[in-house]
């Protein structure tokens, strides 16, 4: 496949993940989270393809260096914490003990990932070649 084709993949994946996740803050963008998580969470893992994709693309490229590894544990991360938060939530425990949930969410902020994770991916492309 072209490297321009997996990259693009790439960020229109994480576009699909910043919008559906999409708020003005961030308590809204748990409680987004938090109804997928409540239907299904089957459903919720498929609505975060990206962590999935980089593990595909980590081993079809076998490419496992710094960068490539660091986009993985990355997504894991932030899906295991939003997990954590989730299962507080449906304990019906506060979570602003772990984040703060009253900032808002600018429009550069919420996309950012769409620049990052490509950019990494690119990065792991040039120090793998």
């Amino acid at each position: 496949m072209s490297l321009i084709l997996l990259l693009s993949i790439f960020i229109a994946l994480e576009l699909f993940e910043a919008n559906w996740q999409k708020s003005d803050n961030f308590l809204g963008l748990i409680k987004n989270n938090y109804l997928v998580y409540k239907k299904s969470l089957f459903i919720y893992f498929l609505l975060n393809p990206t962590f999935f994709y980089s593990l595909y693309l980590s081993i079809i490229l076998n490419n496992f260096n710094f960068w490539m590894s660091s986009i993985v544990i990355m997504k894991f991360i932030d899906i295991s914490f939003r997990l954590f938060l989730l299962s507080k939530i449906d304990n019906d425990e506060p979570i602003d003990k772990y984040v703060p949930i009253n900032f808002n969410i600018s429009l550069p902020l919420r996309y950012i990932n769409t620049l990052i994770y490509p950019s990494i991916f690119l990065l792991a492309l040039v120090s793998f070649v």
